[in-house]
């Protein structure tokens, strides 16, 4: 009876609230399915939630090893693991059942965000209008709303940020220890969504901190040291518990962790800001993630919240003593640090910041509350705007501004994650949606338009009846193809598709009048900032593998700080994501960042060895061509001569030169080994270190010439010293013929 009368009074006190979710439940009901749960989403539950079940449910080396070396292992299963659990309780299986249950669930969580944003303004301000107005701002961004289906990772982190908040403000408010445990457990596992969650646990020790200053008596700095400790331990093991990565070794893990917010190893997004593309530069502009909110934040939104940051810094300017002792205010101040302090962090670490502000969703918690901030300032707490807009004023021009954004919500449906604001030229939008929502409708599409039952997109079969995940894009913008079916928003085209075998016979055109840069697996070429891989003959496991694409620039000063101690970017990915396989012919492409480059390392890696390998070398920018055969010779034969083997082997500047009299199709068939010993490691990549040689080996399609029986291949040597060089040839019985010699003095 207790409960029903519990029940009774909380739908009492919050109707309006209760009315608002089920009104945004009644619409998720209709669009949810518009939208698509794709690749790194359902890797995530694969790979972290399900494996946190099987960890422990006892099968323990297994799911821990998932658990420790998954790439995306920064971020802890506290949502994956129940939303793996709900699918195996329900008995979904993979695929079509999965998607469409997860875009709910993770919809839920995010409208449970929303109303821990309610509960919070209601506790600063008392005023249910106001928590409502903020709720609504909170739930109506267009770019997040569309990220609330399907992804895990930023949207839901922002929706654990605003409980975690909810959690902060209850703990100083009530000022006791259970509050503080509570509140730690909070952002315990809010550290364990995203590493970023360190941003306000050090915010509440901060805060903390000042109350230990300001305390007036030894009982009352007892007390404050004592939840303080409290909290931060709770907050400890909380995160610790809840992360099996951590349990072995937990200092060099979290070591591994942390470093990831400076530089995550992930860096292959093309990044454009202001017409000019990022790729693989250090860090960002100033002025990139503050850019990025403006324009795609609703205008209305926008205002309000500016209008409340200028009320809090006002406030605390002329009354700093609410900041040190008012709650409300010391709350309001605390989320004015929070964005301030992570840009200027961003900044001063040159971090990693891309696929525009999507990693940094969270920072927009605080902008619905520093609209509310403005709205009770504006309403209430000023003598002019209360004779201007007598309360009621301000109420109805926020519900226009909120209408404007539903109404460009529903112009662009379901491709909100491509929303900008009127403040910029939408024709022409400099950011792309990371998530390629839009493949779906692309592929349906094409599916619609074709006479095939079903296409394949690497190895992934697309049926008319089930369009769902694990889609890859296939590249066309860049193409002058026939068939290409986009999709605009504000007359911008967004993304394209095109059938694959248009897609494949466009391709294979293209290079018939173009010599690869390499023969070998797969045939390489390069179009402009792009290699194309083309293989005739291709089975399902040759786009099954993990793909190697090292870069490795003239001068590492281009690379990427987290990069530099490699020597190369590293752009691996699994060739499925690039690649169209219709009949027996695969395409795929790889996009060449735009510094110069000195070679290029790619081809196709089991979990312990090559299984085939290209080197590719760059003049600069161009690539390397054939050597003309009769210059190659003469060069080689007035150079001087290192190693008389089955090949000659000749030094020409900083070059090796290959040179056989009597060549056969079989002695250029082998690859070729060159192994370079440096006099100091330290010159090596840091990969190349443990075992103590840089390898350069290649084919002679890309490196050699041929005229009449005799044959030459030329090769750069790097520019550090070098002790010593071993080359030859080999093929799967071994090597066929090999050499050792050292370069003259000098050299």
């Amino acid at each position: 009876m207790s409960v029903a009368l519990g029940a009774r009074r909380l739908a009492a006190a919050h109707w309006a609230l209760l009315a608002v979710l089920a009104l945004f439940l009644l619409v998720a009901a209709f669009v949810f399915d518009d939208y698509h749960v794709l690749w790194g989403d359902m890797d995530n539950q694969r790979a972290i939630g399900n494996a946190a079940l099987d960890y422990l449910a006892g099968d323990g080396e297994r799911a821990f090893n998932q658990l420790l070396f998954y790439h995306d292992r920064y971020y802890g299963a506290v949502l994956e693991a129940p939303l793996a659990l709900i699918a195996r309780i329900v008995g979904l299986s993979e695929g079509q059942d999965v998607s469409l249950g997860r875009r709910l669930l993770l919809h839920l969580f995010f409208l449970g965000g929303g109303a821990f944003c309610y509960l919070l303004v209601l506790r600063l301000f008392n005023s249910r209008p106001l928590a409502l107005i903020a709720m609504v701002l909170f739930l109506l961004h267009p770019r997040i709303y569309a990220h609330s289906f399907f992804d895990s990772k930023d949207t839901s982190f922002l929706a654990a940020f605003m409980i975690a908040l909810y959690l902060v403000h209850r703990a100083f408010r009530r000022d006791t220890l259970g509050a503080f445990l509570l509140c730690g457990v909070g952002v315990g596992l809010l550290v364990n969504i995203r590493i970023m969650g360190l941003v306000l646990l050090a915010a509440v020790l901060a805060l903390r901190a000042l109350d230990l200053a300001l305390a007036g008596s030894a009982e009352e700095r007892r007390r404050v040291l004592l939840t303080m400790t409290a909290f931060a331990l709770t907050a400890t093991l909380t995160y610790y518990a809840s992360l099996p990565g951590l349990w072995t070794d937990p200092f060099t893990r979290f070591t591994d962790l942390v470093r990831t917010l400076n530089s995550h190893p992930y860096t292959t997004s093309s990044n454009v800001f202001r017409g000019v593309d990022l790729y693989g530069r250090d860090g960002v502009p100033w002025d990139y993630v503050p850019v990025w909110i403006g324009i795609t934040t609703p205008p209305a939104t926008l205002l309000l919240a500016v209008v409340g940051t200028v009320s809090l810094a006002w406030r605390g300017f002329r009354r700093p003593r609410d900041v040190l002792r008012n709650e409300t205010w010391r709350m309001g101040m605390m989320l004015l640090a929070v964005p301030v302090v992570t840009v200027a962090a961003i900044v001063v670490l040159e971090s990693n910041v891309y696929n525009n502000w999507r990693h940094l969703y969270f920072l927009y918690a605080p902008v619905p509350l520093f609209g509310a901030f403005g709205i009770h300032w504006m309403a209430s707490s000023h003598d002019r705007f209360r004779r201007w807009f007598k309360g009621v004023g301000v109420y109805a021009l926020t519900g226009t501004g909120l209408a404007v954004a539903i109404v460009s919500m529903v112009h662009i449906h379901p491709y909100h994650a491509h929303y900008f604001t009127s403040l910029v030229d939408r024709s022409t939008p400099g950011g792309v949606e990371s998530w390629h929502n839009d493949w779906r409708t692309n592929l349906g599409h094409i599916l619609k338009e074709s006479n095939r039952t079903s296409i394949t997109i690497g190895n992934n079969p697309v049926r008319k009846d089930r369009l769902f995940g694990f889609v890859y894009p296939f590249v066309c913008s860049h193409l002058k193809l026939s068939g290409i079916h986009s999709i605009q928003v504000y007359a911008s085209t967004v993304a394209c598709a095109v059938d694959p075998e248009t897609y494949v016979d466009g391709i294979r055109n293209k290079m018939t009048t173009t010599e690869p840069l390499v023969r070998s697996f797969f045939d390489i070429y390069r179009e402009g900032r792009n290699l194309f891989y083309v293989r005739e003959k291709c089975g399902a496991d040759d786009v099954s593998r993990r793909f190697i694409l090292h870069v490795f620039p003239v001068d590492t000063g281009d690379l990427h700080s987290s990069r530099r101690q490699y020597g190369f970017d590293n752009y691996d990915t699994r060739l499925w994501r690039t690649a169209v396989r219709f009949g027996e012919t695969c395409v795929a492409f790889a996009r060449l960042p735009d510094y110069p480059i000195s070679h290029i390392r790619t081809g196709y890696s089991s979990d312990e060895d090559p299984l085939w390998e290209a080197m590719l070398w760059f003049n600069g920018q161009e690539p390397l061509t054939p050597p003309d055969y009769a210059e190659a010779r003469r060069k080689a034969v007035a150079g001087e001569l290192l190693a008389r083997s089955f090949y000659d082997v000749y030094l020409v500047g900083r070059a090796l030169t290959y040179l056989r009299d009597e060549c056969a199709d079989e002695d250029v068939a082998p690859r070729f080994f060159l192994h370079i010993v440096p006099d100091d490691v330290g010159n090596l990549p840091r990969h190349r270190r443990e075992h103590g040689f840089e390898n350069l080996d290649f084919v002679f399609t890309g490196s050699g010439a041929r005229s009449g029986g005799s044959c030459v291949a030329v090769v750069p040597l790097p520019d550090y010293p070098i002790a010593s060089i071993r080359t030859g040839q080999y093929d799967e019985t071994g090597a066929l013929w090999s050499v050792e010699f050292a370069l003259p003095d000098g050299q």
